[in-house]
């Protein structure tokens, strides 16, 4: 199972973490886990290119875990108001996309929100 954990701050979504294979198919062929990469790599590239704006991100194969965060989702370091809404609104955009999967693929995923001051 994929357990996914977002981080919101403010009511600002601002960051993921990503842990655990999520088990519906085997590695390699796994089209759940394949998608969950594909979005994942959708939100570093539209953060970082499209908006302009810094994302952290670590991805660590071996242990199967993925963090992703961009304080520019958050008033405290992002001074223009469109791009703090754009940020957050990428990041809560795959939070309901997950909510939706989960209803066809429960026993593979799990998604939960903490509410949580940005630790970079």
């Amino acid at each position: 199972m994929t357990k996914i954990v977002f981080f919101r701050s403010g009511g600002a979504f601002y960051g993921f973490e990503e842990q655990g294979h999520t088990g519906y198919g085997e590695s390699g062929d796994d089209v759940l886990c394949a998608a969950l990469s594909a979005m994942t790599m959708l939100i570093v590239n539209t953060v970082e290119l499209s908006y302009a704006s810094d994302v952290q991100y670590e991805i660590n194969e071996g242990a199967t875990e993925i963090k992703v965060s961009s304080k520019a989702a958050l008033e405290e370091f992002e001074k223009d108001e469109r791009k703090r809404f754009a940020v957050s609104g990428i990041f809560q955009a795959y939070y309901y996309q997950l909510n939706d999967m989960i209803e066809d693929y429960s026993d593979y995923l799990d998604v939960e929100v903490v509410d949580r001051p940005y630790g970079g």
